[in-house]
């Protein structure tokens, strides 16, 4: 579709002697549709033209106002406003979502690069609860981003299946575990050895020593740990992917920690090699108290490996496997410091990719009661929130007697639907208190209410019995090009942008934000206008914007993961 704002930068540009890109940054869209459709301020050019800006402004709407993709231009003191012909926009925009449909909003600025997405990541043998949702739904989101905007993209889940959690686990397990009860219920019965772990090593440290020697053991190939290692990994991993098929999502690769064992040999001699490498109380450092950092922990006194020397194998393992144009870690905020250091690390290793490594961090999740903690067996199963949803969703459903043949697909698509879109509304960034009203709230701005707007149109098109295509270049659009129509179709040519912002900004709350401005105005189009009338040429002109309105916000909601129900 024709970048409008761009041609209007040329069009300025030409006008001003500037180069149209200096004009693009300064042309702004007005608050108030009544003070045009864009807006190009003129206070900075007064020092260069030595006049006032109100007569600049009144000066440049004169010079350019005979564009025919104008249907009119005015100064308004130092601004000079500018109305697009709105048929012409109008039938622009209608006829490109008819002809691009399920890609409409698609780019091709990422073409030929290569992307790396890192996100969910739980750890092995420890419960997939909500505080996951956010990496995982974040991550998910950012994936079909960066792939809209036509970017080679790798799903990667890096399991946390590695470290000294391990050693405690096997531990807990020798003295106190059950195989039957893991088989029987994987996560849960882990959960409570771990637990049970941390009670008794507080009462009796020799635990924490033979935690140790045992994670040192499954580092070092040991058969027993490492037969108990791959078997938790295992169920845990049957688990996790019963959510995942829950939440419809995929990844490439589930290399997690563990992977980069065999590796981090490697890297440890490279890093000693470039002078980095500091020997502190036994363990082995890089010192970045030069940055202001605490020194970087690359092996602990005992020499096994840490977070850190994994994370920087891994990079330089992708790098050399997939030649990333970036490798996005979406990872909560705590973990900043963590970030920092061994990116830095990198950086001192002469790795000049590293600043394409980009930690996206999040806020975090807190229970009303306080912060969750897998140690205190204080968690929330992510499982048990979405078939809550679903729940929820089914009785809301049969209450209200909604329009569905089948109240269990409803009832999952919009009940996890809802799970999702709460997570991606507000900036990541944002901590929040779980709370379940709140989640599965179906009111106002939220999945259910945009996914109602979309099944409200599919059932506008078929009582109004829309042609399966429409001829948009010979129809007559005029009936569409005034009032809240006009402003729906404004918000669909945005969302192209849109999308393209949300993926540059790592930000998925960009889009959803923008999926509701269009439900918003499609509503209002819908109450404001009689759709079905009986003038043919009208009709078939509000059947169009309707459709189109429909598959953009089916369009939008598929990039954050979440389904358009046709019925609801």
């Amino acid at each position: 579709m024709k970048d409008i704002k761009q041609e209007l930068a040329a069009i300025l540009g030409s006008a001003l002697d500037m180069p149209a890109e200096e004009v693009y940054s300064l042309i702004e869209i007005p608050a108030d549709s009544a003070m045009g459709d864009y807006a190009y301020p003129c206070f900075k050019l007064a020092k260069v033209m030595r006049k006032a800006p109100a007569m600049i402004a009144a000066e440049l709407a004169e010079k350019i106002g005979g564009n025919a993709i104008f249907e009119k231009v005015e100064n308004v003191n130092a601004y000079v406003n500018m109305f697009i012909d709105k048929e012409s926009f109008t039938r622009m925009t209608l006829a490109d979502i008819a002809a691009t449909g399920d890609r409409f909003g698609r780019c091709t600025a990422g073409e030929g690069k290569t992307v790396i997405v890192e996100y969910s990541s739980p750890n092995i043998a420890k419960p997939f609860h909500i505080g996951h949702i956010r990496s995982t739904v974040i991550g998910n989101a950012l994936y079909k981003l960066y792939d809209a905007c036509g970017y080679n993209v790798v799903r990667i889940n890096h399991l946390g299946d590695y470290g000294t959690q391990f050693g405690k686990m096997i531990t807990a397990y020798r003295h106190w575990g059950n195989e039957e009860d893991v088989k029987r219920e994987p996560i849960k019965t882990l959960l409570s050895y771990y637990v049970k772990f941390h009670q008794e090593a507080d009462a009796d440290p020799a635990l924490d020593q033979e935690a140790r020697e045992t994670f040192y053991n499954l580092e070092h190939g040991a058969e027993e740990e490492m037969r108990l290692w791959k078997w938790f990994r295992e169920e845990s991993l049957k688990e996790f992917n019963r959510v995942y098929d829950m939440l419809d999502i995929t990844f490439d690769s589930y290399n997690g920690e563990s992977f980069y064992s065999d590796k981090m040999p490697a890297v440890i001699d490279e890093i000693r090699e470039k002078g980095l490498l500091q020997v502190s109380e036994g363990a082995q450092i890089v010192d970045l108290s030069q940055w202001n950092m605490a020194p970087a922990l690359i092996t602990k006194s005992d020499g096994t490996s840490l977070y850190i020397t994994r994370d920087i194998a891994a990079a330089i393992y992708r790098k050399q496997t997939y030649d990333f144009y970036k490798c996005i870690y979406v990872v909560a905020s705590q973990q900043n410091l963590h970030f920092q250091q061994w990116f830095k690390v990198l950086e001192l290793m002469g790795k000049d990719w590293y600043k394409d490594c980009i930690h996206v961090p999040f806020g975090l999740v807190s229970l009303e009661e306080g912060t969750m903690s897998t140690r205190n067996g204080r968690v929330v199963f992510l499982e048990d929130v979405l078939n809550k949803a679903v729940e929820k969703t089914a009785e809301i459903v049969k209450e209200k007697g909604v329009n569905t043949e089948n109240i269990e697909e409803t009832s999952k698509v919009v009940g996890i639907g809802a799970v999702i879109f709460n997570e991606l509304s507000n900036s990541r960034i944002k901590d929040y208190v779980f709370n379940y009203d709140n989640v599965l709230n179906f009111d106002g701005e939220t999945g259910p209410y945009v996914q109602y707007t979309h099944a409200r149109a599919a059932s506008v098109l078929k009582n109004g019995k829309a042609p399966e295509a429409f001829d948009v270049a010979a129809m007559d659009l005029s009936s569409i090009c005034k009032g809240s129509a006009y402003e729906l179709v404004k918000e669909l040519y945005a969302l192209p942008g849109v999308i393209l912002e949300a993926c540059e900004k790592n930000e998925p709350s960009v889009l959803t934000r923008h999926i509701v401005d269009i439900a918003q105005a499609f509503n209002k189009f819908y109450h404001d206008e009689h759709i079905i009338v009986e003038n043919e040429e009208e009709k078939n002109a509000k059947l169009l914007l309707t459709a189109a309105a429909k598959q953009a916000i089916k369009n939008g909601l598929g990039i954050l993961g979440i389904k358009a129900p046709e019925k609801m």
